[in-house]
């Protein structure tokens, strides 16, 4: 073993041990400035070349022998890397004093360790991590680290901003091409886009189709609006995938906010936000706070609505349907009403949105429907066991007919409560059945099957194709509101009622005019031979009990 010969130094013990030891490891004397004098060293220690006078030494290495030796009582632990390049290796130290058995104070134990595989395979780790896998640019938290670490560099006189990239229609491309080609089609757009940005900007994957941009801005929403564009004319041309021509358009949603005040995680929710936006309207949206402030009121009231639901703390109000023939009421749309905790209302043209958004439109159909049919059943029993002949009509959304078993949900209320089929009357829009008009065929059958009854609410808005609407076992025909407003002055609105109660008859099906609102409406649909009407001039919406009421209220002098 290499032994200082300069007579200084002198083994005070035998120190052949050294050489047993697993790692690199030497006796060293720590001399001025963090440099050491090598005693002995195992041959381990040898291969890494280190100086016995320390010049060549990792920083590290030297600092950690300058504290041990004004610290003699206890080690001193480091890491350093050794070498430079591909080369180079991650190394962990102790050092400390010998015993005081060894026989001399001055001499300090230095190990080393290699962590060089170790090392390799966490920066790997965290590669991946950070990395999109299939284009190899950052993903989302390594673009929020690439972002945050050029914020803090800083950089004056310009604003930082954040655009996201929403592919369209991707989905629908990738089950039509295959994923494997819409992985090829990610990586092309990928490059797409990294040619086109600037020197400086930084380009992320932040989901399946989603791409961020970072830039800085010196001329606000001008620059924003300039970048948006030059990014939008990648998707000019057709994507070339193997022998597929593809053509893919883009949503574009930006966040700008100076680079003092940028908080990433914020800026990339609000960029989120315009994308969001941006999807509805077709152009490049910039985030604004009041959109913001709106997103997050929706969000509180998605999750008051949730608890609402589940705590059942919603209740029904009822309009009623007035036959037009003998001025008595039919029945009763059932409409769901929600006070909020608050104590204020809320509008259903403000929670129905959110609930078909959020999904809840699916719990809120299913209650709406069990708590019609519990109120029927109460009201029998209030009614001295007499069943009271009318029906309530409860709507259905497209989601709900979509996701649910609409007519499980009847049945199942049916059963509950005990009470015939006749006396619910569904309703769904004239959207929700020309959308999948097989679906609603399926489902009408089988609440037809129950005893059920069916109104295509809103019609006339869409586009029905009358052999469908042949096949449908619809019975209420309900005309839209926008047709009866005005009809008494316009001959055009009038021609359509005519058509449409026409058709009604022809089809076997009978009609429910909407938003009736004066006498002359009233007579005038009256004539028409329009069966049903509802709207304020009858009554508007109200609780349990003064409907019940206000049923027999029309059995003795008829409302109309």
């Amino acid at each position: 073993m290499p032994i200082d010969r300069t007579g200084e130094d002198r083994p005070s013990l035998f120190v052949g041990w050294i050489d047993a030891l697993p790692v690199p490891a030497a006796l060293i004397r720590p001399l001025g400035r963090g440099n050491f004098r090598l005693h002995a060293s195992n041959a381990a220690f040898d291969r890494l070349k280190l100086s016995p006078v320390g010049v060549d030494a990792p920083i590290e290495m030297l600092r950690a022998i300058e504290r041990a030796a004004k610290r003699s009582d206890e080690a001193q632990e480091f890491s350093c890397q050794l070498g430079e390049g591909p080369a180079a290796r991650d190394l962990r130290g102790s050092i400390g004093p010998l015993p005081t058995e060894a026989g001399d104070e001055g001499l300090f134990l230095l190990t080393l360790i290699d962590r060089t595989q170790e090392m390799m395979t966490e920066r790997n780790l965290r590669r991946e991590l950070v990395s999109d896998s299939l284009t190899g640019l950052p993903n989302r938290a390594g673009f929020e680290e690439l972002v945050e670490q050029r914020t803090l560099a800083g950089g004056a006189g310009a604003d930082h901003a954040i655009l996201l990239l929403d592919l369209a229609r991707f989905s629908r491309i990738n089950e039509h091409i295959g994923p494997m080609a819409g992985d090829e089609l990610i990586i092309t757009v990928a490059r797409r886009l990294k040619s086109s940005l600037r020197s400086g900007d930084i380009l992320g994957r932040t989901g399946g189709d989603e791409f961020a941009i970072s830039s800085r801005v010196t001329g606000g929403r001008a620059d924003v609006r300039e970048m948006a564009r030059r990014i939008r004319g990648c998707f000019d041309h057709p994507f070339r995938i193997g022998e597929l021509k593809v053509s893919v358009d883009c949503a574009l949603g930006c966040a700008i906010q100076p680079t003092a005040d940028t908080d990433v995680a914020d800026q990339i929710r609000h960029a989120q936000i315009a994308l969001k936006r941006a999807k509805q309207t077709d152009r490049i949206e910039i985030y604004e706070p009041e959109a913001a402030m709106l997103s997050d009121n929706r969000f509180g009231l998605e999750t008051e609505l949730r608890n609402a639901i589940e705590e059942d703390r919603l209740h029904l109000a009822f309009q009623p349907l007035i036959e037009m023939s003998s001025g008595r009421v039919a029945g009763f749309e059932a409409l769901a009403r929600w006070d909020h905790s608050s104590g204020h209302s809320v509008s259903p043209a403000e929670f129905i949105p959110i609930a078909e958004d959020s999904g809840l439109i699916v719990p809120l159909g299913q209650w709406a429907v069990s708590k019609a049919a519990a109120t029927l059943a109460e009201w029998d029993a209030q009614n001295g066991g007499e069943i009271v002949n009318a029906y309530f009509s409860v709507n259905v959304s497209a989601i709900q007919l979509v996701r649910d078993d609409v007519a499980g949900v009847v049945r199942n209320a049916l059963e509950k409560h005990r009470i015939g089929g006749e006396r619910l009357m569904i309703e769904l829009t004239e959207s929700a059945i020309i959308g999948d008009p097989d679906l609603a065929l399926s489902v009408l059958s089988e609440l037809k099957a129950l005893h059920a009854r069916v109104a295509m609410d809103d019609f006339g808005t869409g586009y029905s194709n009358l052999a469908y609407l042949q096949r449908l076992p619809i019975d209420v025909l309900k005309i839209d509101r926008s047709f009866v407003e005005h009809m008494v002055d316009d001959r055009d609105k009038v021609a359509i009622v005519r058509t449409i109660q026409s058709l009604a008859e022809v089809l076997g099906m009978r009609t429910t005019a909407e938003g009736v609102e004066t006498t002359d409406q009233a007579r005038l649909l009256s004539a028409l031979g329009c069966d049903f009407g509802q709207g304020f001039l009858f009554a508007r919406p109200m609780d349990s009990k003064a409907a019940l009421d206000y049923w027999r209220q029309s059995l003795v002098r008829p409302i109309f």
